[in-house]
């Protein structure tokens, strides 16, 4: 009898822990223990060390994610682009090189894209306006001409800026219109639409390249995005009224950039103006040797107005004459 007793009072002091009570235990209490395996509860004392050793083990296990995720993480952001590429089919990894072998910089325009400027065009052609449509549109654009002179003057940096904004928009609008038009008449364009998109790209790269001769001033961007604004819808609607009234204005504009530009260069051989080299898009844009200047630049910028005005002059005298542009193939990669 001392013998059992004395096991039951060491049962109870073992470790400080209650393996088993004779309790009794209410059926709310019950409810919330663990159960085994086999259904029996885990009392107290048990419970808590195996709750302790799960919540380390959990925490080593979240230690070991965080870190797997990190270090996959590091290893996507290497290999990022390579795996956008493989997800969507498109191979960009290939690097571009010049004829010379050297890397290709240019993400906004192609090495194939690149052309020499034919310089030996007329630049004194002029279309003399002898219908009523042909005369407004060449005193409005003498009408523009007047107060760009006094904001301007002689700063043919800005003034260059300035024109290459505007020139941009005829082109992308009558694309745009033409292309709407072949969608809905199920037709062809004759490839008027690629040819006026080429002129609003062309133009485009003429803003890219003066941008890196003249700086802007606040004033002269507020004033771009007015013009613009005003410009675009006056053009959409001309366009959509009369097109080869639409284009005989941008062939009148652009005889007005050959002015512009030609006085440009009087200034820049006069010494008035730096003849600072030229920005390395446009020497890998018009193909000029490595040591060309901004006068080199101006010269083939003036060119390229030239054939768009002779681009421009031809769009309207075919609708003059009663055609449509499809009637006539466009004159695409005329430079």
């Amino acid at each position: 009898m001392s013998s059992r007793m004395a096991g039951s009072a060491l049962l109870r002091h073992v470790g400080g822990v209650r393996l088993f009570t004779s309790v009794a235990t209410s059926p709310a209490v019950a409810a919330t223990r663990p159960l085994l395996a086999g259904g029996e509860a885990i009392v107290p004392g048990v419970w808590v060390r195996l709750r302790l050793r799960l919540l380390s083990t959990s925490s080593v296990a979240e230690r070991e994610e965080e870190a797997a995720k990190a270090e996959a993480s590091k290893a996507g952001g290497e290999k990022k682009e390579v795996v956008a590429n493989s997800y969507w089919g498109i191979e960009q990894s290939k690097k571009l090189v010049r004829e010379d072998g050297t890397e290709w910089k240019w993400s906004c325009f192609r090495p194939w894209e690149t052309y020499t400027a034919d310089t030996s065009i007329d630049l004194t052609k002029h279309h003399v306006p002898k219908t009523l449509l042909d005369k407004i549109a060449y005193w409005t654009v003498k009408s523009l001409r007047f107060p760009t002179d006094i904001f301007f003057q002689r700063r043919y940096g800005c003034r260059a800026m300035m024109l290459e904004t505007v020139a941009a928009v005829p082109g992308m609008v009558g694309g745009m219109l033409l292309h709407l038009r072949s969608l809905r008449r199920f037709e062809q364009s004759g490839g008027w639409i690629r040819a006026l998109l080429e002129e609003a790209e062309n133009e485009r790269m003429h803003l890219m390249t003066f941008m890196e001769v003249a700086k802007p001033r606040w004033y002269e961007r507020a004033l771009v995005i007015s013009v613009q604004a005003v410009f675009f819808n006056a053009y959409f609607l001309g366009y959509l009224l009369s097109p080869k009234f639409a284009h005989r204005v941008v062939g009148y504009l652009e005889e007005e950039a050959i002015h512009s530009y030609t006085e440009f260069l009087k200034d820049l051989e006069a010494g008035k103006i730096e003849n600072v080299p030229a920005p390395s898009i446009a020497i890998d844009y018009w193909r000029l040797p490595a040591d060309a200047t901004l006068k080199d630049v101006v010269t083939v910028v003036r060119a390229d107005e030239a054939h768009h005005r002779d681009v421009n002059h031809f769009a309207s005298d075919i609708q003059y004459q009663g055609m449509e542009l499809k009637q006539t193939p466009a004159p695409i990669g005329y430079h």
